[in-house]
C-alpha cells in the first residue's frame, strides 16, 4: 500500500512539474508536455490518472487565478474557482479515458494478448485528444501538448501533428521508454537549429504598453496619438501595421472616419483589434482601414468564456455579452493575402489553430490584450503557441500585443 501511494505520488508531482515546464511561455519548452501521456498510461487507478492530470492542467494554467484577480480587481478567490472549474473538463475527460494496464496478461495468452491493451489504451488517449480539441471541451481545450508539433516537427504542417499524435501513442505504450528517447532526440535536433518565424515583407506588428486603458480612452487625443504613432514608426516599405486587441475601442462610423483620414496621403492598410456593439451583444473584432476603405476584416470565434463569452445570457433572452462565431471565417482576405487570424484566447486552443490552417492561409496574425495578465507567464504562453503553429506550417507570424 505504501509502495503504491509513494508511486501515485511521484507521479503526480512529475505531472506537475510537467505542466510548469511545458507551459512556461517558452516555446522550446512545449514537448516537455508530451510526457503527460506517459503519466496519465502508468496511473495505476483512475482516481490516480484523475489527480496526474489535475496536477499537469492546473501547474499548466497557472496564472489564471492571479490575471483573474487583476481584471477584476478583486482578490484570488474568484479566480482560484475559476481555475478550479476550468480543470474540470480536462480531469473528466482524461479520466474517463483511462484504462487499466492489464496488458501483461497470462503467459498463454502470448504477445498478441498483451498488445490488446496498449492499443485500447492509445485509442482511448486519441479519443481524449480529440475530445479536448474540439467543442465543447475545446472550450476550455488549453495545455494541449500536440502544440509541440511546432517544435519537434518544423515545416512538416498536417504530416508533422499526425507524427506527434504517434508519438503521444507511441509514450501511452509499454514502449514509452524507446519514445522518449527519439522525441527527445527531436528535441534536441530542433532546438540546435531553431531560428524564429520570419516576419514577412512589408508587415509591421506593434506592441503597445497602455495598461488596461486601451480600448477604454475613445478621446480624439487618444486615437490622433496612436495615428501619428503608426505613420512615424511604420517605415518607407511597410504595407501592413497590425496593432493589438482592442486597440481602436468601439468601432464606429465615426472612429473609422477619423483613421481613414488620418492615413490619408499613405500607402498603409491598418488591422486592429475592436467591438462592434449591437443591441444584443458585442463582436471582438479586427478592422482592417486604409484611406481607400474601412471594414471588419474578422469575427473572433472564441472569446475568452465568463468574462466575454456568456450564452446563458442570449438562452435566457437577458442578452449581452460576447458573441462566439466558432467555425466562422477562419481564413480572410486583404489585398489579395489569405491570413489566419487568432486573437488572444484562439491562441490557448488547438481547434481554431487547424481550423485556419485547413484553408491555406499565406501568414498568421496575431494580437491581444494582455494587460491584466501581470505577474504571470499568460502572455508568452499564448505567444509560444502562436509560434508552434507557425513554425509547423512554415508561415510568417506577425504578432502585436498590448501589456
Amino acid at each position: 500500500m505504501t509502495r503504491n501511494r509513494a508511486r501515485a505520488a511521484l507521479l503526480i508531482a512529475l505531472a506537475i512539474v510537467v505542466g510548469a515546464v511545458g507551459w512556461s511561455g517558452f516555446v522550446l519548452a512545449l514537448p516537455v508536455a508530451m510526457i503527460f501521456s506517459a503519466l496519465w498510461a502508468l496511473s495505476p487507478s483512475r482516481s490516480v490518472a484523475s489527480l496526474v492530470s489535475a496536477g499537469y492542467f492546473l501547474a499548466a494554467s497557472r496564472g489564471l487565478p492571479q490575471g483573474v484577480a487583476n481584471f477584476y480587481a478583486a482578490d484570488l478567490w474568484p479566480g482560484l474557482l475559476l481555475w478550479a472549474a476550468a480543470s474540470a473538463s480536462f480531469v473528466l475527460v482524461h479520466a474517463a479515458a483511462w484504462t487499466k494496464q492489464s496488458g501483461r496478461g497470462r503467459p498463454e495468452e502470448g504477445r498478441e494478448g498483451r498488445a490488446h491493451p496498449d492499443r485500447k489504451r492509445a485509442v482511448r488517449y486519441l479519443v481524449a485528444t480529440v475530445l479536448m480539441g474540439l467543442p465543447p471541451f475545446g472550450i476550455t481545450g488549453w495545455a494541449q501538448p500536440i502544440t509541440a508539433a511546432g517544435v519537434l516537427f518544423p515545416g512538416w504542417g498536417w504530416w508533422g501533428v499526425a507524427a506527434t499524435a504517434a508519438g503521444l501513442v507511441m509514450m501511452t505504450s509499454r514502449y514509452w521508454p524507446a519514445a522518449a528517447v527519439a522525441l527527445l532526440g527531436l528535441w534536441f535536433w530542433s532546438a540546435a537549429t531553431w531560428t524564429q518565424p520570419v516576419l514577412p515583407e512589408g508587415w509591421k506588428g506593434f506592441d503597445l504598453e497602455l495598461g488596461q486603458n486601451l480600448g477604454r480612452d475613445g478621446s480624439l487625443e487618444h486615437h490622433r496619438g496612436l495615428i501619428a504613432t503608426v505613420l512615424s514608426a511604420a517605415g518607407p516599405n511597410v504595407r501592413f501595421v497590425v496593432l493589438p486587441e482592442s486597440a481602436l475601442g468601439f468601432w464606429t462610423p465615426t472612429v473609422a472616419r477619423l483613421w481613414q483620414d488620418g492615413l490619408r496621403g499613405s500607402e498603409i492598410t491598418v488591422i486592429a483589434g475592436a467591438t462592434v456593439i449591437d443591441a444584443v451583444g458585442y463582436d471582438n473584432v479586427l478592422v482592417a482601414v486604409s484611406t481607400e476603405r474601412s471594414h471588419i476584416l474578422y469575427r473572433e470565434r472564441m472569446p475568452v468564456p465568463v468574462s466575454m463569452w456568456q450564452p446563458w445570457k442570449a438562452w435566457t433572452g437577458e442578452g449581452g455579452g460576447a458573441r462566439g462565431h466558432l467555425f466562422a471565417n477562419p481564413v480572410v482576405e486583404l489585398g489579395g493575402i489569405r491570413i489566419a487570424p487568432l486573437i488572444c484566447y484562439e491562441q490557448f486552443l488547438v481547434w481554431p489553430a487547424l481550423e485556419s490552417m485547413l484553408g491555406s492561409p499565406d501568414i498568421i496574425v496575431a494580437t491581444g490584450n494582455g494587460w491584466w495578465t501581470t505577474g504571470t507567464s499568460i502572455v508568452a504562453i499564448q505567444q509560444a503557441s502562436t509560434i508552434a503553429w507557425a513554425k509547423l506550417f512554415g508561415l510568417p507570424l506577425v504578432t502585436a500585443f498590448n501589456t
